[in-house]
C-alpha cells in the first residue's frame, strides 16, 4: 500500500514538470512551422499565458497546452484578506446556500425549517434552527442553520457541525436539498493550528511564493485574517461586489440605528419634560400638605401657651421675613427679575406667536394693575372735562362783559 502511494506521488511530481516544461517550451520555443512565424506564435502564447486563457501550440506531434488562470506566468493576480471562521465544531453551523433571493428565502423560512425537519426523519427530539440568514451574489442566499437534540429528560445539545454535514452530504439526502433549491453545504468552523499552519505554508497553485510570504508578513490582523488569492479580474469583481454589498448591508445597519438613537433622544426629551412635570407637581402638593399640616398643627395647639422654642422660631421667621422685604435685599432682587422675565416672555410671545398660559394669581394682580390705570385715566378724563366747562363759563362770560362795555361807551 505504501508502495503503491509512493509510485503515486512519483508520478504526481513526473507530471507537474512535465506539464510545466510544456507551457514553457509553447512560451519560449514552440516548434509548430518550423520558420519565424514561430517566434509570433510563441509572442501569441505569452499574451495567453500573461492573460490566463487559451490554448498554447507549440508542436505538431503533442496536443497544445492549456493556459489557465493557474499557470505560473498570469499575471493578473493579488492576495487578499478574508475572516477566519471562528466557531467551534460544537456550535454546529452549517451554511447552505440557496439559489434563491433573500426576500424569498425570507419569506418561506418557515418552510424550509420544516422540510429540513422532513428531511432530518422528522425526528421529534431534533430541531432545526436558522442562525442567520445572507444574501449573496448572482441571486443566492446563505442561510446559517444548527439542530439541537433534546433528550427525554429535558437536556439539549447542538448536533456538531461536521456530524451535520455528514449526514447532509449523503447521496440520497443531497438530492432532496437539491429539490430545496441548495446548490452547496459547508461548515463555518475554525480551523485547528495545524490546519491553519498548513494553509499558510504552502503557497496556492499558481502564486508566487514570494508574493505568498510578503502577503503573510502584510497581514493586518493575523489573528483575525488570512491571506486569500484573487485570480483573475472575474474573482477582483466577485470581492469588489462582495465589498460594495456589505458595505450596503453597513450603511443599512448605521440607518437603523440612527434612526433608533433620534427615537431615544425623542423619548429622553419627553421623559425630561414629565419629569419637569412631575417636580412642580411634587412641590405643590408638597405645598398643600405643608398647609394642612400648619392648619392641623393650629388646631392641635389652640389653646395652650406659646412655648419657648415656638418663640425662638418665631423671632427667626421674622428675621428672615425682614430680611426679605428690605428694599435692596431678596424681595427687591425677586420682583425685579420677575418683571425681566414677564418682559421677556411677552417678547418671545410676540416673536414666535405661540401661546401660553399665565399663572392665575399673576393674571389677577395684573386685571388689577390695569383697572387702577383705567380707573385713573377715568378721573382724569372727568377733570378735564370739568375745566373744560370752567374755561367756557370764563369765555362766556368775558365775552358778555366786553358787548356791556361797548353799549356804555355808545
Amino acid at each position: 500500500m505504501n508502495k503503491l502511494r509512493a509510485q503515486q506521488q512519483q508520478q504526481q511530481g513526473q507530471a507537474q514538470p512535465t506539464q510545466l516544461y510544456q507551457q514553457v517550451t509553447a512560451l519560449s520555443a514552440p516548434m509548430l512551422l518550423g520558420d519565424e512565424r514561430d517566434s509570433i506564435l510563441a509572442k501569441w502564447n505569452q499574451l495567453q499565458a500573461y492573460w490566463g486563457t487559451g490554448k498554447g501550440y507549440y508542436s505538431s506531434n503533442n496536443p497544445p497546452v492549456d493556459l489557465t488562470l493557474e499557470n505560473p506566468f498570469c499575471r493578473f493576480k493579488a492576495v487578499g484578506y478574508s475572516c477566519v471562521p471562528m466557531s467551534k465544531d460544537e456550535d454546529g453551523l452549517v451554511v447552505l446556500v440557496l439559489n434563491k433571493k433573500e426576500a424569498d428565502v425570507r419569506l418561506q423560512q418557515q418552510q424550509l425549517v420544516e422540510s429540513l425537519h422532513k428531511i432530518l426523519g422528522s425526528n421529534q427530539t431534533l430541531h432545526v434552527n436558522v442562525e442567520g440568514v445572507k444574501s449573496l451574489l448572482s441571486d443566492q442566499t446563505e442561510v446559517i442553520i444548527y439542530v439541537v437534540e433534546r433528550s427525554p429528560n429535558g437536556t439539549s445539545k447542538r448536533i456538531s457541525a461536521s456530524t451535520l454535514l455528514s449526514y447532509l452530504e449523503q447521496a440520497n439526502v443531497k438530492m432532496q436539498l437539491n429539490q430545496l433549491g441548495v446548490s452547496m453545504s459547508i461548515t463555518r468552523t475554525e480551523m485547528s493550528p495545524a490546519q491553519l499552519k498548513q494553509l499558510l505554508q504552502n503557497a496556492p497553485a499558481g502564486v508566487d511564493p514570494i508574493i505568498w510570504e510578503q502577503a503573510k508578513v502584510d497581514n493586518p490582523d493575523p489573528e483575525k485574517l488570512i491571506p486569500v488569492p484573487m485570480v483573475g479580474f472575474k474573482e477582483l469583481l466577485r470581492r469588489l461586489q462582495i465589498q460594495e454589498q456589505m458595505t450596503k448591508q453597513h450603511q443599512t445597519r448605521v440607518d437603523i440605528i440612527s434612526n433608533d438613537i433620534s427615537e431615544l433622544q425623542k423619548n429622553q426629551a419627553t421623559t425630561v419634560a414629565k419629569i419637569a412635570q412631575y417636580k412642580r407637581k411634587l412641590m405643590d402638593l408638597s405645598h398643600r400638605a405643608l398647609q394642612v399640616l400648619i392648619k392641623q398643627e393650629i388646631q392641635r395647639k389652640s389653646g395652650y401657651a406659646i412655648q419657648v422654642d415656638e418663640e425662638h422660631l418665631r423671632v427667626q421667621l421674622d428675621t428672615i421675613q425682614s430680611e426679605l422685604n428690605a428694599p435692596t435685599q431678596f424681595k427687591g432682587r425677586l420682583n425685579e427679575l420677575m418683571s425681566q422675565i414677564r418682559m421677556q416672555n411677552h417678547f418671545g410671545a410676540v416673536k414666535s406667536e405661540e401661546r401660553y398660559n399665565v399663572d392665575a394669581d399673576l393674571l389677577r394682580e395684573i386685571k388689577q394693575h390695569l383697572k387702577q390705570q383705567q380707573d385713573g385715566l377715568t378721573h382724569l378724563i372727568s377733570v378735564i372735562k370739568d375745566d373744560l366747562e370752567d374755561i367756557k363759563l370764563i369765555e362766556h362770560g368775558l365775552s358778555d362783559s366786553g358787548h356791556m362795555r361797548g353799549g356804555l361807551h355808545s
